[in-house]
Protein backbone atom coordinates (compact mmCIF):
# COMPACT_ATOMS: atom_id res chain seq x y z
CA UNK A 1 0.00 0.00 0.00
CA UNK A 2 1.17 3.08 -1.01
CA UNK A 3 1.56 6.11 1.60
CA UNK A 4 -0.88 9.02 0.66
CA UNK A 5 0.76 13.01 1.90
CA UNK A 6 -2.60 14.79 3.24
CA UNK A 7 -1.83 18.24 3.36
CA UNK A 8 -1.86 19.41 6.73
CA UNK A 9 -4.41 22.01 8.32
CA UNK A 10 -3.15 25.15 9.60
CA UNK A 11 -3.19 25.62 13.26
CA UNK A 12 -4.22 28.21 15.82
CA UNK A 13 -0.89 31.14 16.61
CA UNK A 14 -2.85 31.51 20.06
CA UNK A 15 -3.76 27.68 21.24
CA UNK A 16 -2.79 25.49 18.78
CA UNK A 17 -6.15 23.99 17.81
CA UNK A 18 -6.89 23.29 13.99
CA UNK A 19 -8.58 25.36 12.03
CA UNK A 20 -10.34 25.79 8.37
CA UNK A 21 -8.62 27.79 6.15
CA UNK A 22 -11.04 29.68 5.45
CA UNK A 23 -11.67 30.71 9.12
CA UNK A 24 -11.25 34.26 10.29
CA UNK A 25 -11.30 32.98 13.98
CA UNK A 26 -10.82 30.50 15.95
CA UNK A 27 -13.41 27.67 17.15
CA UNK A 28 -11.26 27.10 20.19
CA UNK A 29 -10.27 30.21 21.40
CA UNK A 30 -11.96 32.65 19.43
CA UNK A 31 -8.45 34.37 18.44
CA UNK A 32 -8.71 36.37 15.16
CA UNK A 33 -7.26 34.40 12.45
CA UNK A 34 -5.66 35.57 8.71
CA UNK A 35 -8.20 33.06 6.29
CA UNK A 36 -5.45 31.61 3.55
CA UNK A 37 -8.65 30.11 1.56
CA UNK A 38 -12.01 32.39 0.44
CA UNK A 39 -14.96 31.32 2.55
CA UNK A 40 -17.19 28.09 1.29
CA UNK A 41 -20.23 29.13 0.20
CA UNK A 42 -23.10 29.05 2.54
CA UNK A 43 -25.30 25.55 2.99
CA UNK A 44 -27.41 25.59 5.67
CA UNK A 45 -28.35 22.50 6.86
CA UNK A 46 -32.13 21.52 6.96
CA UNK A 47 -32.27 21.31 10.79
CA UNK A 48 -31.75 24.35 12.66
CA UNK A 49 -28.51 25.22 14.70
CA UNK A 50 -28.89 24.20 18.45
CA UNK A 51 -28.64 26.86 20.85
CA UNK A 52 -25.72 27.51 23.19
CA UNK A 53 -24.88 27.97 26.29
CA UNK A 54 -23.60 31.88 27.25
CA UNK A 55 -21.59 32.77 29.89
CA UNK A 56 -22.85 35.39 32.18
CA UNK A 57 -23.05 38.62 30.99
CA UNK A 58 -23.14 37.59 26.62
CA UNK A 59 -24.84 39.47 24.60
CA UNK A 60 -27.30 38.02 21.68
CA UNK A 61 -25.72 38.98 18.57
CA UNK A 62 -27.89 41.96 16.46
CA UNK A 63 -27.15 40.32 13.13
CA UNK A 64 -28.33 36.44 12.55
CA UNK A 65 -26.48 35.95 9.62
CA UNK A 66 -22.97 36.32 8.82
CA UNK A 67 -21.69 39.47 6.95
CA UNK A 68 -18.91 37.57 6.02
CA UNK A 69 -20.38 34.82 4.52
CA UNK A 70 -23.86 34.77 5.28
CA UNK A 71 -24.09 31.63 6.91
CA UNK A 72 -26.20 31.60 10.89
CA UNK A 73 -24.66 33.67 13.66
CA UNK A 74 -25.10 31.43 16.66
CA UNK A 75 -26.22 31.81 19.89
CA UNK A 76 -22.27 32.99 21.06
CA UNK A 77 -22.45 35.83 18.53
CA UNK A 78 -20.12 33.99 16.12
CA UNK A 79 -20.74 32.54 12.64
CA UNK A 80 -21.24 28.46 12.78
CA UNK A 81 -19.82 28.15 9.12
CA UNK A 82 -16.39 30.87 9.39
CA UNK A 83 -16.46 31.86 13.05
CA UNK A 84 -16.91 35.64 12.19
CA UNK A 85 -17.40 37.25 14.93
CA UNK A 86 -20.77 39.08 14.66
CA UNK A 87 -21.61 43.12 15.27
CA UNK A 88 -23.27 43.49 18.68
CA UNK A 89 -27.09 45.21 19.77
CA UNK A 90 -24.65 46.84 22.90
CA UNK A 91 -22.19 48.43 20.26
CA UNK A 92 -24.16 50.91 19.09
CA UNK A 93 -27.69 51.90 20.44
CA UNK A 94 -30.58 54.92 20.64
CA UNK A 95 -33.02 56.21 22.36
CA UNK A 96 -35.49 58.67 22.25
CA UNK A 97 -38.57 58.29 24.73
CA UNK A 98 -39.76 61.97 23.54
CA UNK A 99 -39.10 64.55 20.75
CA UNK A 100 -36.69 66.48 23.44
CA UNK A 101 -34.78 63.75 25.37
CA UNK A 102 -32.56 61.16 23.43
CA UNK A 103 -29.42 59.70 23.78
CA UNK A 104 -26.39 57.45 21.95
CA UNK A 105 -24.70 54.79 23.41
CA UNK A 106 -21.89 53.66 21.37
CA UNK A 107 -18.42 51.08 21.66
CA UNK A 108 -15.91 53.63 20.21
CA UNK A 109 -13.31 53.07 18.39
CA UNK A 110 -10.71 50.82 20.04
CA UNK A 111 -12.70 49.12 22.93
CA UNK A 112 -13.36 45.36 22.11
CA UNK A 113 -17.32 45.58 23.87
CA UNK A 114 -19.31 48.49 24.81
CA UNK A 115 -19.23 48.30 29.10
CA UNK A 116 -21.05 51.84 29.03
CA UNK A 117 -25.21 52.14 29.27
CA UNK A 118 -27.89 54.06 29.42
CA UNK A 119 -32.08 54.44 30.31
CA UNK A 120 -33.97 56.96 29.53
CA UNK A 121 -37.72 57.91 30.10
CA UNK A 122 -39.66 60.88 29.53
CA UNK A 123 -43.61 61.96 30.11
CA UNK A 124 -44.52 65.68 29.38
CA UNK A 125 -42.12 68.08 31.60
CA UNK A 126 -40.81 65.27 33.33
CA UNK A 127 -37.79 63.35 32.34
CA UNK A 128 -35.15 60.77 33.64
CA UNK A 129 -31.42 59.85 32.21
CA UNK A 130 -28.96 57.47 33.39
CA UNK A 131 -25.77 56.84 31.77
CA UNK A 132 -23.53 54.22 33.72
CA UNK A 133 -19.91 52.86 32.53
CA UNK A 134 -19.06 50.15 32.95
CA UNK A 135 -15.21 49.36 34.98
CA UNK A 136 -14.04 47.34 32.03
CA UNK A 137 -11.14 46.06 33.74
CA UNK A 138 -14.27 43.88 35.53
CA UNK A 139 -15.83 40.95 34.27
CA UNK A 140 -19.61 41.20 32.93
CA UNK A 141 -19.30 44.79 33.59
CA UNK A 142 -22.03 45.69 30.15
CA UNK A 143 -24.55 43.39 31.52
CA UNK A 144 -24.75 45.22 34.69
CA UNK A 145 -24.21 48.32 34.11
CA UNK A 146 -27.28 48.40 31.74
CA UNK A 147 -28.74 46.23 34.51
CA UNK A 148 -28.24 49.09 37.16
CA UNK A 149 -28.86 51.60 34.52
CA UNK A 150 -32.30 50.27 33.79
CA UNK A 151 -32.89 49.82 37.68
CA UNK A 152 -32.32 53.25 38.72
CA UNK A 153 -34.62 54.43 35.57
CA UNK A 154 -37.47 52.30 37.23
CA UNK A 155 -37.00 52.92 40.81
CA UNK A 156 -36.79 57.45 39.72
CA UNK A 157 -39.80 56.93 37.47
CA UNK A 158 -42.04 55.29 39.94
CA UNK A 159 -40.94 57.65 42.55
CA UNK A 160 -41.37 60.84 40.56
CA UNK A 161 -44.86 59.43 39.23
CA UNK A 162 -45.99 59.26 42.65
CA UNK A 163 -47.34 61.76 44.80
CA UNK A 164 -45.58 64.38 46.76
CA UNK A 165 -41.78 62.81 45.62
CA UNK A 166 -38.63 63.83 47.35
CA UNK A 167 -36.15 63.93 44.02
CA UNK A 168 -33.23 63.82 46.00
CA UNK A 169 -33.50 60.88 48.70
CA UNK A 170 -35.24 59.06 45.50
CA UNK A 171 -31.95 59.88 43.46
CA UNK A 172 -30.05 57.97 46.27
CA UNK A 173 -32.47 55.21 46.17
CA UNK A 174 -31.60 54.70 42.63
CA UNK A 175 -28.24 54.94 43.20
CA UNK A 176 -28.77 51.73 46.20
CA UNK A 177 -31.24 50.08 43.13
CA UNK A 178 -28.57 50.09 40.55
CA UNK A 179 -25.48 48.85 43.10
CA UNK A 180 -28.40 46.32 43.58
CA UNK A 181 -28.59 45.16 40.20
CA UNK A 182 -25.27 45.50 39.18
CA UNK A 183 -24.46 42.68 42.28
CA UNK A 184 -27.32 40.35 41.00
CA UNK A 185 -25.75 40.44 37.67
CA UNK A 186 -22.00 39.47 39.07
CA UNK A 187 -21.26 36.13 39.31
CA UNK A 188 -21.25 35.08 42.86
CA UNK A 189 -17.76 32.99 42.63
CA UNK A 190 -16.38 35.78 40.21
CA UNK A 191 -12.92 37.71 41.41
CA UNK A 192 -13.36 40.45 39.65
CA UNK A 193 -16.71 41.37 40.06
CA UNK A 194 -18.22 43.88 37.70
CA UNK A 195 -18.52 47.40 38.86
CA UNK A 196 -19.72 51.48 37.06
CA UNK A 197 -19.89 54.30 36.97
CA UNK A 198 -23.09 56.26 38.19
CA UNK A 199 -24.76 59.33 36.75
CA UNK A 200 -28.58 60.52 36.61
CA UNK A 201 -30.64 63.72 36.12
CA UNK A 202 -34.20 64.29 37.03
CA UNK A 203 -36.11 66.83 34.95
CA UNK A 204 -39.23 68.40 36.57
CA UNK A 205 -40.78 70.90 35.12
CA UNK A 206 -38.07 74.26 35.83
CA UNK A 207 -36.30 72.48 38.46
CA UNK A 208 -33.36 69.88 37.50
CA UNK A 209 -31.94 67.62 40.20
CA UNK A 210 -28.55 65.37 39.47
CA UNK A 211 -26.69 62.48 41.30
CA UNK A 212 -23.64 61.13 40.34
CA UNK A 213 -20.94 58.35 41.60
CA UNK A 214 -17.52 58.16 40.08
CA UNK A 215 -16.89 60.35 36.59
CA UNK A 216 -19.64 59.45 34.49
CA UNK A 217 -21.28 63.58 34.11
CA UNK A 218 -24.02 65.82 34.33
CA UNK A 219 -24.09 69.38 32.92
CA UNK A 220 -25.73 72.06 31.94
CA UNK A 221 -25.39 73.92 28.88
CA UNK A 222 -27.55 77.50 29.27
CA UNK A 223 -27.89 80.04 26.49
CA UNK A 224 -25.65 82.31 28.84
CA UNK A 225 -23.47 79.99 30.72
CA UNK A 226 -22.48 76.49 30.99
CA UNK A 227 -21.75 74.80 34.09
CA UNK A 228 -20.39 71.33 34.93
CA UNK A 229 -22.97 70.23 37.55
CA UNK A 230 -21.39 66.85 39.34
CA UNK A 231 -18.43 66.18 41.01
CA UNK A 232 -15.84 63.32 39.76
CA UNK A 233 -14.51 60.74 42.24
CA UNK A 234 -11.84 60.38 40.74
CA UNK A 235 -7.89 60.98 41.64
CA UNK A 236 -8.03 63.94 38.77
CA UNK A 237 -11.05 65.23 41.09
CA UNK A 238 -8.57 64.85 44.10
CA UNK A 239 -5.55 66.45 42.39
CA UNK A 240 -7.94 69.41 41.07
CA UNK A 241 -9.04 69.84 44.57
CA UNK A 242 -5.42 70.30 46.05
CA UNK A 243 -4.51 72.78 43.54
CA UNK A 244 -3.63 71.39 40.15
CA UNK A 245 -5.43 73.13 37.43
CA UNK A 246 -7.92 70.77 35.61
CA UNK A 247 -6.64 70.32 32.41
CA UNK A 248 -3.29 69.28 34.20
CA UNK A 249 -4.91 66.51 36.36
CA UNK A 250 -7.28 64.89 34.13
CA UNK A 251 -3.86 64.60 32.31
CA UNK A 252 -1.95 63.16 34.30
CA UNK A 253 -1.58 59.40 34.77
CA UNK A 254 -4.34 57.30 36.27
CA UNK A 255 -6.54 60.69 36.48
CA UNK A 256 -9.59 58.27 35.57
CA UNK A 257 -9.24 55.91 38.57
CA UNK A 258 -12.29 56.39 40.19
CA UNK A 259 -12.39 56.35 44.07
CA UNK A 260 -16.48 55.54 44.40
CA UNK A 261 -18.22 52.86 42.03
CA UNK A 262 -21.25 50.84 41.86
CA UNK A 263 -20.45 47.28 42.43
CA UNK A 264 -20.33 44.21 45.17
CA UNK A 265 -16.36 45.54 46.21
CA UNK A 266 -17.99 49.22 46.77
CA UNK A 267 -17.43 50.68 50.20
CA UNK A 268 -19.65 54.29 49.22
CA UNK A 269 -22.49 54.17 47.56
CA UNK A 270 -24.30 57.38 48.68
CA UNK A 271 -24.28 59.56 45.37
CA UNK A 272 -23.42 63.21 45.57
CA UNK A 273 -26.41 65.17 44.82
CA UNK A 274 -27.59 68.84 43.43
CA UNK A 275 -30.32 71.11 42.71
CA UNK A 276 -30.66 73.48 40.03
CA UNK A 277 -33.92 75.84 39.00
CA UNK A 278 -32.99 76.24 35.73
CA UNK A 279 -33.87 80.17 33.88
CA UNK A 280 -33.06 79.60 30.50
CA UNK A 281 -33.43 77.49 27.53
CA UNK A 282 -30.33 74.87 27.74
CA UNK A 283 -29.15 71.67 27.26
CA UNK A 284 -28.92 69.18 29.94
CA UNK A 285 -25.81 66.30 29.18
CA UNK A 286 -25.63 63.14 30.79
CA UNK A 287 -22.75 61.89 29.72
CA UNK A 288 -19.88 58.98 30.16
CA UNK A 289 -15.85 60.10 29.98
CA UNK A 290 -15.69 58.76 26.06
CA UNK A 291 -17.28 61.91 25.52
CA UNK A 292 -15.91 64.53 27.96
CA UNK A 293 -12.23 63.19 27.60
CA UNK A 294 -12.33 65.64 24.57
CA UNK A 295 -14.09 68.29 26.21
CA UNK A 296 -14.44 68.34 29.98
CA UNK A 297 -14.69 72.29 30.21
CA UNK A 298 -18.40 73.16 30.00
CA UNK A 299 -17.65 75.91 27.54
CA UNK A 300 -15.44 73.23 25.11
CA UNK A 301 -18.66 70.74 25.56
CA UNK A 302 -20.78 73.64 24.55
CA UNK A 303 -19.05 74.20 21.76
CA UNK A 304 -19.29 71.12 19.90
CA UNK A 305 -22.90 70.78 21.00
CA UNK A 306 -23.78 74.04 18.84
CA UNK A 307 -20.99 72.60 16.38
CA UNK A 308 -24.05 69.35 15.88
CA UNK A 309 -25.83 72.82 14.54
CA UNK A 310 -28.75 70.61 15.49
CA UNK A 311 -31.55 71.30 17.89
CA UNK A 312 -33.04 68.07 17.70
CA UNK A 313 -32.26 65.98 20.48
CA UNK A 314 -31.44 62.66 18.97
CA UNK A 315 -29.32 64.43 16.11
CA UNK A 316 -27.56 66.24 18.70
CA UNK A 317 -26.11 63.16 20.49
CA UNK A 318 -25.36 60.92 17.37
CA UNK A 319 -22.93 63.50 16.31
CA UNK A 320 -21.56 64.50 19.83
CA UNK A 321 -21.07 60.65 19.58
CA UNK A 322 -19.73 61.18 15.80
CA UNK A 323 -17.12 63.92 17.31
CA UNK A 324 -16.20 61.88 19.90
CA UNK A 325 -15.24 58.80 17.52
CA UNK A 326 -13.28 61.62 14.97
CA UNK A 327 -11.35 62.38 17.66
CA UNK A 328 -10.17 58.95 18.73
CA UNK A 329 -13.21 57.27 19.97
CA UNK A 330 -10.56 55.69 22.64
CA UNK A 331 -13.46 54.56 24.97
CA UNK A 332 -16.92 53.54 24.87
CA UNK A 333 -18.92 56.91 24.16
CA UNK A 334 -22.74 57.76 25.83
CA UNK A 335 -23.95 60.92 25.80
CA UNK A 336 -27.82 61.47 26.69
CA UNK A 337 -29.55 65.07 26.00
CA UNK A 338 -32.90 66.76 27.16
CA UNK A 339 -33.22 70.71 25.06
CA UNK A 340 -34.83 72.38 27.83
CA UNK A 341 -37.03 75.09 27.43
CA UNK A 342 -36.89 78.43 29.12
CA UNK A 343 -39.40 78.92 32.20
CA UNK A 344 -42.77 81.20 31.53
CA UNK A 345 -41.92 84.44 32.49
CA UNK A 346 -44.85 84.51 35.24
CA UNK A 347 -43.50 81.11 37.23
CA UNK A 348 -41.26 83.70 38.53
CA UNK A 349 -38.04 81.72 39.35
CA UNK A 350 -34.53 81.92 40.24
CA UNK A 351 -31.40 80.88 39.09
CA UNK A 352 -29.73 79.10 41.73
CA UNK A 353 -27.46 76.11 41.92
CA UNK A 354 -27.40 73.83 45.56
CA UNK A 355 -24.12 72.02 45.54
CA UNK A 356 -23.46 68.45 45.35
CA UNK A 357 -24.35 67.11 49.03
CA UNK A 358 -20.84 66.54 50.78
CA UNK A 359 -22.56 63.49 52.61
CA UNK A 360 -20.99 61.02 49.92
CA UNK A 361 -17.37 61.45 51.35
CA UNK A 362 -14.77 60.13 48.87
CA UNK A 363 -13.28 56.67 49.98
CA UNK A 364 -9.43 56.44 50.38
CA UNK A 365 -9.72 53.51 48.36
CA UNK A 366 -9.03 53.37 44.87
CA UNK A 367 -10.67 51.66 41.97
CA UNK A 368 -8.73 50.27 39.00
CA UNK A 369 -8.69 52.87 35.92
CA UNK A 370 -12.09 52.56 33.78
CA UNK A 371 -12.94 52.40 30.19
Amino acid sequence: MTAVDWPLLPTCPTCGATVSPSASFCEACGGALVPTEPPPEPSLPAEPFSGQTQRLGSRASQATVCVSCGGPVGADGYCQLCGTKAPSARDHYREAPAGWVAGVCDRGQTHPSNEDAMALWAQADQAVLVVCDGVSTSTDSDVAAQAGAEAARDLLVERLTGSEPSIPDALVAAAAAANAAVIANTAEDSTNAASATFAAAVVSGSQLHFANLGDSRVYFLGESEGRLLSVDDSLAQAFIEGGVPRDEAEAMPRAHAITKWLGRDATDIVPRVGRLEVDQAGWLVVCSDGLWNYASAPEQLAAQLAATGSQDPSVAAAKLVEWANSQGGRDNITVAVARLRKPEADSQQSHSLEPADAAASTTEQEHAAHG
